[in-house]
């Protein structure tokens, strides 16, 4: 499945400093899989334009990792401590702290994966992908095209070798599938989004007596 772009809807943050479009948002159900899940998600996907400097929401028990994919730059200050983000370099800090940021050089657009800590295992990596090696995709993986051409196909080994390819435009989010393996081929700059349930996390939702997650 394709997650394009331009079907996704901005949505003005309420101090006006910028916008968000949410890409995915799911719940871990007592099966172990991943359901849609508008409000009470265990992990979000978004892409956001910062405009102005400023704080930023807290996320309690949750974890952040926050990529910059368009601009100079984004100075963080996490409970006190300052760290300088260049563009591709996924940062994680605590979704709970004290945050805010300022914009040395500019307005930046960045990738932002939130993700309910002790339930979900997350993790961002940027890969730079050409025709000689196309990126493989798992099926607990989600990948954006950041920069560049890039195309979707089955991987050569899924027997659907004869299937059409899939243009994808800069910021489509590319959803894994367990059942189909694809690859990206591409000339450019790509994020994989690996998600993956704690150990324990869904058999935890089934029990009578299971502590609060949400």
């Amino acid at each position: 499945m394709v997650i394009a772009w331009k079907n996704l809807t901005a949505e003005p943050w309420r101090n006006g400093g910028g916008v968000t479009r949410q890409v995915l948002s799911r719940r871990l159900a007592s099966s172990g899989g991943w359901i849609p899940a508008e409000h009470d998600w265990d992990w979000r996907l978004s892409i956001a334009d910062v405009d102005s400097s400023g704080p930023f929401s807290a996320f309690p028990g949750m974890t952040r990792i926050l990529t910059v994919i368009d601009g100079a730059g984004i100075t963080l200050t996490v409970d006190g401590r300052v760290e300088n983000l260049e563009r591709y370099r996924p940062f994680e800090f605590d979704g709970g702290a004290e945050t805010s940021a300022a914009l040395p050089h500019g307005p930046i657009r960045d990738l932002n994966l939130i993700a309910r800590t002790g339930t979900v295992s997350a993790d961002v990596t940027i890969e730079h992908v050409d025709a000689r090696r196309p990126l493989l995709m798992q099926g607990s993986q989600y990948c954006v095209v950041l920069h560049g051409q890039a195309s979707l196909r089955p991987a050569a080994d899924s027997g659907s070798e004869r299937a059409a390819a899939v243009d994808l435009g800069r910021y489509d989010t590319v959803v894994g599938s367990a059942a189909h393996q694809h690859a990206i081929t591409a000339d450019g700059v790509v994020a994989v989004i690996s998600i993956a349930a704690v150990a324990g996390a869904a058999d935890a939702l089934s029990r009578p007596d299971r502590p609060g997650l949400r």
